[in-house]
């Protein structure tokens, strides 16, 4: 293989997206080989343990190969396209992978289509000079939603697909050692990616359902339309039809699968279903495994009269200086629980195991725990000690859009100090809630009611809400936890407290 060669096809490699993930799932392909691409330009979407993020291509030319196909697992550093940086320029064959790292004959081909869910292909090794960034530039990872570069999109099903560049003439010895470049996939329906994923869960195939969505875009009401199941019965709780705008997600709801809530058997269906553990959900199970075994939790609890904190909250809605923001019960909490932490900073802390040292923070990362279509996440507000309730109501209401939209980034879930999570939401009392790795306390907040309490003397009906503290009792005994808990109610029952303990 000559230089020329080996730099005229470059390989674009899965990026080191850090704080310890080492592996994504490719959601979507945008292009095909034979398209032509830009540098900067999104070419797929995969999903990480922590976050669903788009992949810019570092350098011009026209796709050659994709090396894996959709709702693939592909490792760090493992090339997942190959795109000819020279087309036109002659003859030439693409680099083959090195003998070591040949496909496995058990494997998937690598030039099977891209577009079949769940097919992919085994990871190649580097062309001999060719280097994965492409003249030095290190691969960008793009939040997930709209890049700023044009995207190619596949063709809408029935539209005359655009003519692609002329790829490289089909020799023998081309990538992976195959003959010819990959065959370009037919379009395919056009759907969300929590839309496929429901499909998938249900059995059924997108090329059948009718769409009813703009451009022809398939929504989950299509899908469900295209089963036998009532949708009360078939669908997770967690989101709306993808053509109506979206909703907030619920602070700490973890959604429950598709088929959990569909009937345990039907005649004619499989009596049992598997779901491969990946993704959020492997993510979060590791995390909660490793929490709950490795540091002793306690939990207590307090009952508190939250009436004034609900007053108050009607009133911050027409203040002129809160305008423009979201204002809820759970701004307040997040407020008292600065305002309790200010108080008592030992109890924002970590337990640094390797060094047997604990690490005070002087600094509140506040996780507010967040149940998405992806599963549980816990994005975090940074600094949030220093900010004003306008400024904390901002920034939480940033929180919430961007889970919404599925753009939390993992940098946001990481540094976390102290998490809520609001479990009141679906009417639950309270929870113990376990804490999230890395942190020294976690506060659920139950649902707020009316219940009968003694007030001044005489019993009357009061907004009433119960409230619960995990911590670790190696760094917070029970006289600093009911201490700090007691704060945090003592403003949520007087908030005037957050002022004249500020």
């Amino acid at each position: 293989m000559t230089a020329d060669i080996a730099a005229r096809y470059r390989e674009f490699r899965m990026p080191d997206v850090g704080e310890g993930l080492t592996e994504a799932e490719i959601l979507k392909w945008y292009v095909q080989p034979g398209d032509s691409v830009t540098d900067g330009q999104v070419v797929c979407e995969v999903e990480t343990a922590k976050a669903a993020v788009e992949l810019p291509i570092p350098y011009d030319g026209v796709v050659h190969e994709l090396r894996f196909g959709e709702g693939a697992t592909v490792d760090v550093g493992a090339a997942i396209i190959t795109v000819d940086v020279a087309p036109g320029s002659g003859g030439g064959q693409a680099p083959a992978p090195a003998p070591e790292q040949a496909p496995d004959s058990a494997s998937a081909p690598a030039s099977a289509p891209a577009s079949a869910p769940g097919a992919s292909a085994p990871a190649a090794a580097p062309a001999s000079g060719a280097g994965a960034a492409g003249g030095g530039r290190t691969p960008v990872l793009v939040g997930y939603g709209v890049a700023e570069a044009p995207t190619k999109r596949r063709p809408r099903r029935g539209a005359a697909p655009a003519a692609p560049a002329a790829p490289p003439a089909p020799v023998p010895g081309q990538v992976n050692g195959h003959a010819g470049t990959a065959p370009a996939s037919p379009a395919r329906p056009l759907a969300k990616p929590p839309v496929r994923k429901l499909a998938k869960d249900l059995g059924v195939d997108l090329a059948t359902v009718t769409p009813s969505g703009p451009d022809g875009i398939i929504t989950r009401e299509d899908v469900h339309a295209a089963t036998a199941l009532p949708r009360e019965r078939a669908e997770a709780p967690a989101t709306a039809p993808s053509a109506a705008p979206a909703p907030e997600p619920v602070l700490d709801r973890e959604p429950v699968p598709a088929q959990a809530t569909a009937p345990a058997y039907a005649p004619g269906t499989a009596r049992e279903t598997r779901i491969p553990v990946k993704g959020v959900r492997k993510a979060t199970a590791a995390a909660m495994v490793g929490s709950a075994f490795t540091a002793p939790h306690v939990t207590e609890f307090l009952t508190v009269d939250v009436t004034r904190t609900m007053k108050l909250v009607e009133e911050l809605k027409s203040d002129k200086d809160m305008a423009g923001v979201r204002i809820s019960p759970l701004l307040l909490v997040a407020k008292a629980l600065l305002v309790a932490l200010k108080r008592h900073p030992d109890v924002n802390a970590a337990w640094d195991e390797a060094n047997q040292e604990i690490v005070l923070k002087h600094y509140v990362n506040l996780g507010i725990a967040a149940a998405t279509p992806r599963g549980l996440i816990v994005p975090n507000i940074k600094d949030a000690q220093d900010k004003t309730l306008p400024q904390l109501a901002e920034a939480l209401g940033e929180l919430i859009t961007t889970a919404r939209e599925g753009r939390t980034t993992p940098a946001a879930m990481q540094g976390g100090t102290v998490t809520i999570t609001n479990v009141g939401v679906f009417g639950v009392d309270t929870g113990t809630p376990i804490l999230n790795p890395g942190e020294s306390a976690i506060l659920a907040v139950g649902s707020i009611k009316p219940q009968p309490w003694v007030h001044k003397g005489k019993v009357r009906p009061r907004q009433v809400t119960t409230l619960a503290l995990s911590f670790d009792h190696r760094l917070i005994d029970g006289a600093l936890g009911s201490m700090f808990l007691a704060d945090v109610g003592a403003v949520l029952e007087q908030p005037k407290r957050l002022i004249t303990w500020a």
